[in-house]
């Protein structure tokens, strides 16, 4: 099975690998960026987690292509069933290689061992009038810089998600409707949240300055959920933002084709 090589890479996964980024390359002024750590470990367990990933986005592609032609429902039961087994076998694999390297969105996801910043009361966010089932961009008045898996001396290895160049302290928001999973801090991502939405997928928003959800709780689309910033590994204020098939690292999406599905063209 594809997800077995990445359990039997596991062994290959130093603890504390998910602490280590790369030492940051010289930068223009002012330029926006961050070092990703490495995460999930070995080549092998990165190797395996994209193949699977990428069957996953294969089999769900294959789902979608169904329901649009009106097939029979037990042959889209079917291609649902081979859908979640990929995704859950991802799942289980990242959960351990996360336990492993002390990933925080496994470890501390509520962010109290690691005396992450809570959100206060003044500083909780209302969900928006209206936008009940809609989604957005997770910012405004960007400039988008480092894509989803561009190169570069920045990065351990590929770049996990799309960076959005903001000002320090600019309102950050949830893409859509969801509820908190992880409100946590310590490593390269500095302060971040992750949301799970209803289809299945999450969203993690990272280097943040301030965090103003707390695990658990529901957002709407357009609800803010902290401000950008540079905190862990950044060179820069900015937004980091990925989209995950699972919470952990490792089970990365183009974030933006994925937005464009939700009817949300930014650019690039």
């Amino acid at each position: 099975m594809l997800i077995a090589g990445v359990l039997v890479a596991l062994t290959a996964v130093p603890a504390g690998a998910a602490n280590h980024g790369v030492p940051a390359a010289a930068r223009p002024a002012g330029a926006a960026g961050h070092v990703v750590p490495p995460g999930t470990g070995s080549a092998a367990v990165r190797g395996e987690a994209a193949r699977a990933v990428r069957a996953h986005e294969k089999a769900r592609a294959r789902v979608d292509r169904l329901r649009a032609q009106d097939a029979l429902p037990e042959k889209v039961r079917s291609a649902e069933r081979r859908r979640k087994a990929i995704r859950d076998g991802l799942w289980d694999a990242l959960w351990a290689v996360a336990r492993a390297t002390g990933d925080p969105v496994a470890v501390d996801p509520s962010g109290r061992a690691g005396r992450c910043p809570a959100a206060r009361t003044r500083n909780r966010s209302r969900a928006p009038e209206g936008r009940d089932g809609d989604w957005t961009a997770p910012t405004r008045r960007f400039r988008l810089s480092a894509g989803y898996a561009a190169r570069g001396s920045h990065w351990a290895h590929r770049h996990t998600g799309q960076d959005f160049a903001v000002p320090g302290g600019t309102p950050v928001y949830a893409v859509g409707p969801g509820t908190v999973r992880a409100t946590t801090c310590g490593d390269g991502f500095g302060n971040q949240v992750v949301v799970r939405h209803s289809d299945g997928y999450f969203t993690q928003y990272a280097h943040l300055s301030r965090i103003d959800v707390r695990k658990g709780g529901r957002v709407a689309a357009g609800q803010r959920i902290g401000l950008a910033g540079a905190t862990g590994n950044a060179t820069g204020p900015h937004l980091h933002f990925e989209v995950r098939i699972t919470p952990y690292m490792g089970s990365a999406v183009s974030p933006l084709p994925w937005l464009r599905r939700k009817s949300v063209d930014i650019g690039g």
